[in-house]
């Protein structure tokens, strides 16, 4: 049984959109100033919502890429919000978008600290370079997410299309860790 209950919050998630028409950067960015658009450096434009605090990037071919969210739910709503902006901007757009969830970044207090020496030796798919970077990098294949695990106890998952794939991935690990004796408590 665990000793402590992890502490998991979602910091970012990034979901792509399409609404399956193409459409025009450049007036766009004259009916809405806050765009930013600069195609000689980057080929998508980028709409900044407050609420949700997000960042779209809107490509020509239709496609969006949201980030910045907090949640699955988050996304869609910045996705339709930056839509309806577009359309009240006298935007044509036909379709509404189809949003996909393509990363969802968390980040993760065990609560004690973990032995990367003895994890790196013990749990396979991992891979430790201290010199190279500081944490533990393992790799989970059911759900298929990365953790970084680092000595003081805290994690980042990366990989997750679904919040639950988040909630799997650390309880999985979790356990390993506390199984191997490779947790330390205070």
């Amino acid at each position: 049984m665990a000793q402590t209950k992890p502490i998991i919050e979602i910091v970012n998630v990034v979901a792509s959109a399409t609404i399956e028409q193409r459409l025009d950067l450049d007036d766009i960015t004259k009916k809405f100033p806050d765009v930013e658009y600069h195609p000689e450096q980057f080929p998508g434009a980028v709409f900044r919502l407050n609420n949700p605090k997000t960042a779209t990037l809107l490509f020509g071919s239709g496609k969006m890429v949201c980030t910045g969210s907090k949640s699955e739910e988050m996304a869609v709503k910045a996705v339709n919000t930056v839509v309806q902006k577009l359309r009240k901007g006298k935007i044509k757009i036909k379709n509404n978008p189809t949003v996909t969830v393509q990363n969802i970044v968390s980040s993760i207090n065990l609560g004690g600290k973990v032995s990367l020496e003895q994890a790196a030796r013990t749990l396979p798919r991992s891979m430790y370079e201290p010199e190279q970077f500081p944490g533990l990098i393992h790799r989970m294949l059911d759900p298929k997410t990365v953790i970084l695990i680092f000595a003081s106890g805290k994690l980042v998952c990366v990989g997750a299309r679904k919040e639950d794939e988040i909630l799997r991935s650390v309880n999985l690990i979790h356990s390993e860790l506390e199984q191997k004796n490779l947790m330390a408590y205070d």
